[in-house]
């Protein structure tokens, strides 16, 4: 456990080790989301968790330390959040719809953690690149195992398919958000799970013809 002193008492406040985590990767969080990487400092991010630098230090060795495990915990998120609407229902245009809807909402969340993911100022950064880039492919993957399991594409060529669903899907909800949401949230995933399903409905299911 780490301790800090009690802003009320002066006394120690000892946490387990991973509250103490989740704590530092919150406060992380704020002033990432609010003014980037690089001026965001360590000096901050241990005053907004009300925590002494060393304490942060214990737990994060270093800055970068610190950014990748809040993208570890965003991006592993946001795939698993891909995987079980997939693996949910058997209905593809369900499957569409739910894509869609998890972009939307990763947006469109109060966090604003997305920007972590599609906006860093940190992207040429190789820990980061790495991990927004396996993001982006396991969520193609799995779409386009759903393509495939309904149509008579190739492997790739359902990728191909997937990785398009995937960017029309990101692009058009940092679209939204940017432009102030004058579409209401239904409507605009609707219109996004239209476009897309009458696109992948095109393609012959397995047995047929086209």
């Amino acid at each position: 456990m780490t301790s800090v002193a009690s802003p009320a008492s002066g006394r120690p406040v000892r946490l387990p080790r991973s509250a103490r985590r989740k704590q530092l990767l919150a406060a992380a969080e704020q002033l990432f989301v609010a003014h980037g990487y690089h001026a965001a400092a360590m000096d901050d991010i241990a005053e907004r968790a009300g925590v002494s630098k060393p304490v942060l230090y214990q737990h994060f060795p270093s800055k970068l330390d610190l950014y990748v495990a809040l993208l570890d915990t965003h991006c592993d998120a946001f795939v698993g959040r891909v995987r079980q609407e997939m693996s949910a229902t058997t209905d593809n245009k369900e499957r569409v719809a739910a894509a869609m809807q998890a972009y939307f909402d990763f947006v469109d969340h109060e966090n604003e953690a997305f920007r972590l993911v599609f906006e860093s100022d940190l992207r040429n950064e190789p820990a980061v690149a790495e991990r927004v880039a396996r993001m982006v492919r396991v969520c193609i993957e799995t779409i386009a195992e759903t393509i495939m399991s309904d149509t008579g594409v190739s492997r790739a060529q359902a990728e191909l398919l997937a990785a398009g669903l995937t960017g029309a899907a990101e692009t058009a909800a940092r679209y939204w958000l940017a432009g102030g949401r004058q579409v209401d949230k239904p409507e605009a995933e609707q219109l996004l799970t239209t476009l897309s399903w009458r696109g992948i409905a095109s393609f012959p299911l397995h047995g047929e013809h086209a």
